[in-house]
């Protein structure tokens, strides 16, 4: 077991280098740099060249790239262009929003999608199997960002229920009790947090469904109803256990879909997390905050395969040989 931990570990290591890597050649070699973007009859030439200098923007780009290594590896992940701070600053104050948007959204997920799939499962053929079915499928072919659109629109605008943006209310929340700001912080959440998990829990629905269906058919399930079993304990404690398995992996291969559908809800919900900043960043060319961010990124990813490497060789000890 250890071995197989230590492998998974630098596996995650490769693939955290090989993304901070390809981040920092692909923003590099695009025509301009971060002051280009500055329009002003005030910035003269020669003040851009001032500030390419000191920030090492002059320097031979394999000279670049050495630097921005070396500072990662002590843990420097730069300073700010366009924010005027520290990055690590920056990132600590909205990954923490991130994480919970994320959270939320993966956990509703998982439990809409695992009952949903177990749901047409039972009634296979059935209309309660079309009709869930139907609507997951137009749920997962929706674009993330036309269906966070229509979110807002629909209940912040025509029946206005949930705030349009942000984590809290500017004005009021100051003023709240601490269950005023809890429940404002929440109904603010409720719009980002809910178009992720419908997208989501489409997904793992279907993915579900197939699993349960696969598993009914081993000769296991036929033994338990034999010995007369009811159908729920049935599903419960042999279908459902089993069916898991590939959900758990799943729930890896899901942290990137949950991290590229963030970005774009979090910048239309305005919701001030990595995907509102890293936006914000690439729009100004802010070099150390995008790549600061694609690495933060890629190691939540790793991490998150990790885990589902690691419970799936708990569930199937067979795995934990490959």
């Amino acid at each position: 077991m250890k071995g197989y931990v230590a492998r998974r570990i630098v596996q995650a290591g490769v693939i955290v280098f090989l993304v901070a890597t390809l981040s920092f050649f692909l923003l590099h070699l695009a025509p301009g740099d971060p002051f280009t973007t500055l329009d002003s009859p005030n910035i003269t030439e020669a003040v851009r060249a001032q500030w390419r200098t000191a920030y090492g923007l002059d320097r031979p780009l394999p000279e670049q790239y050495l630097r921005y290594l070396r500072n990662v590896a002590r843990g420097d992940l730069g300073y700010s262009y366009s924010l005027h701070r520290p990055v690590s600053e920056a990132l600590a104050s909205a990954l923490p929003n991130t994480l919970l948007l994320m959270g939320v959204a993966l956990v509703m997920s998982f439990a809409i999608g695992i009952l949903l799939g177990v749901l047409q499962a039972r009634h296979r053929g059935s209309g309660i199997d079309h009709g869930i079915g139907t609507v997951s499928l137009v749920f997962f072919s929706m674009p993330d960002f036309w269906l966070a659109i229509m979110m807002l629109l629909v209940f912040a605008y025509w029946i206005p229920i949930f705030p349009v943006n942000g984590m809290f209310d500017p004005l009021m929340h100051a003023y709240y009790g601490f269950w005023g700001r809890v429940l404002d912080r929440v109904r603010h959440l409720v719009l980002p947090a809910v178009t992720l998990t419908l997208l989501t829990a489409a997904l793992i629905s279907r993915y579900q469904r197939a699993a349960v269906l696969d598993v009914l058919q081993d000769d296991f399930v036929r033994t338990a109803r034999a010995k007369g079993l009811g159908e729920r304990r049935v599903m419960l404690r042999h279908v459902l256990r089993n069916a898991l398995l590939p959900i758990i992996t799943l729930m890896g291969l899901l942290l990137p879909a949950l991290l590229g559908g963030a970005v774009f809800v979090e910048k239309i919900f305005a919701w001030p997390g990595m995907g509102y900043l890293t936006v914000n960043a690439i729009a100004t060319r802010d070099y150390p905050l995008v790549t600061a961010a694609m690495i933060i990124a890629a190691v939540l990813v790793a991490v998150g395969s990790l885990l589902a490497d690691l419970l799936s060789a708990l569930v199937d000890p067979r795995l934990r040989s490959a």
